[in-house]
């Protein structure tokens, strides 16, 4: 069932490393791999006796990497790593994984300093932390990486769990509490669903009710979903459920999950032709009934706008440049904070815009045309930390631990 709402509301030690780049798209327009990308060399320098980053945020910009403070925004250290750079959190408090055109690196943020721990494979796409589980998949080669995170401190790759997709594609991962791997199904031109497999790698489930799949989220009951072009396709003890969007097209490609709330935020658009479509309108997907509800901010927003607050919070991240907090169960925006100068999103996904990543109760937000990083207390709604960088930043990330 559906319910549409449309709000008032206007809304180790010093390192040389060279690595080429070609990166696959991971939550671009249209979902699919892009091999743009440059080559060049990277150096990390990092203050002899300096003291580990506390918590620490990775931002990427053109052709390199800043590591900084998650409280003071203090800038730690600078990477150079010329061309396009992805970043993810690999599932503990000290790393994140760098996307390259060999693979998926391993960056100790705490340390500023590349480790040796690396996944190969062509066209490295999503990073998904779940149970305590860190689930790498490389669209290149189809093949899946499954670990324990705590493990990466040790200095060498975790043993964990490996599967090989039927075809390449662009794809994701999740492994749940129980041992099974939900992946999705496709090839390079098309994808339809996904599959569960037991811990042997055996085949449980299948759906292939999910036109151009695309992305993951988990919610409180670990109802595990993925986004279609028509819709969502929810997994849940031990069943597929479609979830249809009330239009013929209505893709939901990224979408941000939380254990505090059975509901699912997504991104909703509803243009198959569209150069780039600017939606205004996201979508709540309620896992317990199957019911998606669509809520109009009255703002458009990006793919680098959706997170989720500590106690389940929906949060969109506005060109009108304001934060929302929203209450997953009602759509109500119950919280409008300012954070940046108002922006368009560009026509090419791989530009900078601005983004949102959350951590705890502190919801990050960069402001490319500002050269700007803001920490802003979601609380309160006070800006805690502000840093003017000397280059525009584009992705935004940092170390996590748990899911």
């Amino acid at each position: 069932m559906i319910t549409s709402i449309r709000t008032s509301t206007a809304v180790g030690a010093a390192l040389a490393l060279t690595v080429s780049l070609a990166l696959t798209a991971c939550a671009g327009e249209d979902g699919s791999p892009s091999d743009d990308g440059a080559a060049g060399a990277s150096a990390a320098a990092r203050t002899a006796g300096a003291a580990d980053v506390k918590d620490p945020l990775v931002a990427t910009f053109d052709g390199g990497l800043y590591i900084l403070d998650g409280k003071s925004l203090k800038r730690a250290a600078t990477i150079g790593l010329p061309g396009f750079n992805r970043v993810n959190p690999a599932g503990d408090d000290s790393h994140v994984f760098v996307s390259t055109s060999t693979g998926f690196r391993l960056l100790d943020a705490r340390r500023t300093a590349f480790t040796d721990i690396a996944y190969e494979g062509a066209k490295p796409g999503h990073v998904v932390r779940h149970a305590g589980r860190t689930v790498l998949f490389s669209d290149g080669t189809g093949e899946v990486n499954a670990f324990d995170p705590a493990l990466l401190a040790g200095g060498e790759k975790p043993r964990g769990r490996t599967y090989t997709a039927a075809e390449p594609h662009h794809g994701v991962a999740v492994e749940l509490s129980n041992g099974e791997l939900l992946t999705t199904l496709g090839t390079e031109e098309k994808r339809t669903g996904a599959i569960v497999l037991d811990k042997a790698n055996k085949e449980r489930a299948r759906s292939e009710n999910c036109p151009g799949v695309h992305g993951e989220a988990a919610a409180q009951g670990e109802a595990v979903a993925v986004g279609c072009e028509d819709g969502v396709l929810i997994y849940k003890d031990g069943e597929f459920t479609k979830v249809d969007a009330p239009d013929t097209y209505g893709r939901i490609g990224n979408q941000a999950g939380s254990d505090k709330s059975p509901v699912l935020l997504g991104d909703y658009k509803t243009d198959p032709d569209a150069e780039l479509e600017r939606p205004t309108r996201i979508s709540l997907i309620d896992t317990r009934t199957a019911r998606l509800r669509l809520v109009d901010l009255g703002t458009s927003y990006s793919f680098r706008s959706l997170g989720r607050g500590p106690h389940g919070e929906a949060l969109v991240l506005g060109t009108d440049g304001a934060l929302r907090v929203i209450d997953p169960a009602t759509g109500k925006v119950e919280k409008k904070i300012p954070v940046v100068d108002a922006w368009q999103e560009p026509l090419d996904w791989q530009q900078a815009r601005p983004a949102l990543f959350v951590r705890g109760h502190t919801a990050y937000v960069s402001e490319p045309g500002k050269r700007a990083l803001h920490a802003v207390d979601l609380a309160s709604g006070d800006r805690t930390a502000s840093v003017t960088l000397p280059k525009a930043t584009n992705e935004l990330s940092g170390a996590v631990a748990g899911h």
